[in-house]
């Protein structure tokens, strides 16, 4: 229910487990969206059940968040949106570390390497408002997270969830830990699979995948203010696209981090936090595992590509505390490479030896300063300044061996007051960050800006800067909040898709962007068991270099939710609704998605329900698109020819039509 996460976004009632553990107690809830829990950040435990039943990836959680939208191409492993704004500007981490995909075109978006609920926390925070986590991050930054254990003399603990629905769908979860006050071992395992889902047509959309995560942490923590963390981990799957040419049939993925921290160090210096983090994916694209070759046709023969990235990044901070003022300072670093192989025929890829053709390196320095000027006014800015620089190794390139580089200053500022005569909040921000090309706008163009020899010779960094603002109410019956922004893009980089005699490029160009939007809420507890809430969200974006729309733009979207909970149980009902968009840049986009025709609007109806068995155990049901509506939508790829699509008339791929699920979530 909307509103059991509105009207307390970060509640999570704890009692003391055995052994001195604190075990978190399930709440009798379903969370089908979820509100901010300070001035542009939303704080959220992704292990609560959602609804729609998510994909096993982090951007279809992240939708529940309003201002986040997702490209589509059926099934999982979308790549997410917030506010229209897509790739590194916004600024993904994974327990403090970045993993990059490797795929040419983002078939392994950095989120279909993260399953939410094998996480702790998700933070979001919106606009270029924050300089501690890294470069680019200038639509937004979100961290999932996994908090440290905390035992008191030796015990354990057990997390599991399980969870099945309609089209083949099952997943399971296990999070089990161990340890006592010095230290603690713990075990995150996931898998995800599905079948191919029918839409509200009843027609099939390829879409089936088949995921597993497993991560090992090992902590020391020789006294309360110690930290030391060891994390070990891999994952694999694989996933087939309706609305792509070849599907992924390995996402190979492995990750070590060690992480230290060190509280209380003084009357000034009161903390110190350092990591050091390396994360590798090996990617697999062909058309012949999960889908037939047609035989005819650029894409009728068995092919295959295989392409890796691998990345290596470190970051160092420390926080000083004076009476009224709070500074975080630190520097990171970061490096990563990529790589390719492939051919033509089936498995062409192995033996091959590999052919490196990029990397990367940035080293930046942040400090981030909160003045709390009085009781009710808070004055929070930032700065930091980076390197960064990028070698093209491709063999056949006119700029093969060149190396570019650029400096990028960033920051921002942001005064927040609680204002005395309501229980509110109102803030006010202005930032400003300087993002260098990513692998994806340097090397998957076929052409750069015309004049020049292709776009790592000729893209530059984008500027953006962004006005944000809003206001945040809450007593003990209303929770409402409103936010908005407006904003100038300086060198956005924009792709143009082209076709000639059968054949498509892509051209990568720098144009001047306005952009503007919120988003708005609120959740009224009508008694003491009813409770009523609604979102809305709204994008607007313009290239203000040739006149026209903004393209991958998400249209207004709205939920209205309404609940009855009971001692420990509850139903609830989620009505969402999505408007046309009519303002498009037909042939325009990025380097997934572009914008190929209008769309028209619709409205999806759900239910869902959930029973507190006891502390322990609880049980969660929901039927998704009830009246079995067939719609798609806005931003999503258009259907394949090699699953039957009409190629000379792109068609969208359909959402899933009623879908049933239900789940099983246990504590102990």
């Amino acid at each position: 229910m909307l509103c059991g996460s509105l009207l307390s976004p970060l509640a999570l009632a704890v009692e003391p487990g055995p052994e001195g553990h604190d075990t978190p107690e399930l709440s009798p809830t379903v969370i089908t969206a979820i509100a901010p829990s300070s001035p542009l950040t939303v704080v959220t435990n992704p292990k609560d059940p959602r609804q729609p039943v998510p994909a096993s990836d982090g951007a279809d959680y992240l939708k529940t968040i309003p201002g986040f939208s997702a490209i589509r191409s059926g099934g999982t492993n979308g790549d997410p949106v917030l506010r229209g704004m897509f790739g590194s500007r916004l600024n993904i981490l994974t327990n403090g570390g970045v993993m990059l995909g490797a795929c040419p075109n983002r078939m392994d978006a950095p989120t279909s390497y993260i399953s939410p609920e094998t996480y702790d926390r998700l933070t979001v925070i919106k606009g270029p408002q924050s300089v501690i986590w890294g470069p680019g991050g200038s639509a937004g930054t979100i961290l999932f997270e996994r908090e440290p254990e905390k035992f008191g003399t030796l015990g354990s603990r057990v997390n599991a969830s399980l969870l099945a629905g309609s089209n083949g769908r099952f997943d399971k979860v296990l999070d089990a830990a161990a340890g006592n006050s010095q230290a603690y071992a713990r075990f995150v395992g996931n898998q995800s699979r599905s079948d191919d889902y029918k839409d509200g047509n009843g027609d099939t959309v390829p879409s089936r995948w088949d995921k597993w995560n497993g991560d090992v942490t090992l902590g020391w923590t020789p006294d309360t203010d110690t930290l030391l963390e060891l994390t070990a981990g891999k994952g694999d799957g694989e996933a087939r696209y309706a609305g792509r040419g070849m599907d992924g049939s390995q996402f190979k993925r492995e990750s070590l981090g060690l992480r230290f921290e060190k509280s209380n160090l003084g009357e000034v210096l009161d903390k110190i936090e350092a990591q050091v983090y390396y994360n590798y994916a090996d990617h697999v694209m062909d058309n012949y595992s999960l889908r037939t070759p047609s035989g005819s046709g650029m894409m009728g023969m068995p092919m295959v590509s295989n392409v890796d990235r691998r990345t290596l990044g470190a970051r160092i901070k420390a926080t000083w505390r004076w009476a009224d003022v709070q500074l975080i300072s630190g520097i990171d670093a970061q490096t990563n490479e990529h790589r390719k192989r492939g051919g033509m025929g089936v498995d062409a890829h192995k033996g091959k030896p590999w052919t490196k053709d990029a990397d990367f390196h940035n080293y930046g320095v942040f400090s981030e300063l909160t003045w709390y000027a009085t009781g009710e006014d808070r004055l929070i800015s930032g700065a930091r300044l980076d390197r960064a620089s990028a070698r093209d190794f491709r063999q056949a390139s006119a700029t093969n061996g060149d190396t570019r580089a650029d400096t990028l200053p960033s920051g921002f500022i942001r005064y927040e007051h609680d204002l005395a005569s309501i229980p509110a909040t109102s803030y006010i921000g202005l930032g400003h960050a300087q993002r260098f090309p990513d692998y994806w706008e340097l090397f998957s163009p076929t052409n750069g800006p015309r004049g020049s020899v292709n776009a790592f010779d000729s893209i530059k960094p984008e500027k953006t800067t962004q006005l944000d603002f809003g206001i945040q109410y809450q007593d003990e019956r209303l929770q409402a909040w409103a936010s908005g922004y407006v904003g100038q893009i300086r060198d956005y980089i924009l792709f143009d898709y082209r076709s000639m005699m059968g054949m498509s490029s892509t051209q990568a160009q720098n144009i001047d962007a306005r952009i503007m939007g919120g988003e708005l809420g609120a959740a009224y507890k009508l008694d003491e068991n009813w409770k009523a809430d609604a979102t809305l969200a709204y994008a607007w974006g313009k290239n203000s270099s040739d006149g026209k729309a903004l393209p991958q733009m998400p249209p207004l979207e709205s939920r209205l939710g309404l609940s009855y909970s009971r001692d420990t149980w509850s139903v609830g009902a989620l009505w969402r609704l999505v408007a046309a968009q009519n303002r498009i840049a037909e042939n325009q986009g990025n380097v997934v998605g572009k914008d190929y025709e209008k769309s028209g609007g619709f409205g999806v109806f759900s239910l869902n329900g959930a029973y507190k068995v006891n502390h322990n155990l609880k049980l969660s049901a929901g039927v998704d698109n009830l009246f079995d509506k067939a719609y798609a939508e806005h931003l999503n790829l258009a259907g394949n020819a090699g699953f039957g699509y009409p190629a000379a008339d792109p068609q969208p791929v359909n959402e899933p039509g009623r879908t049933f699920w239900t789940k099983v979530d246990f504590s102990f």
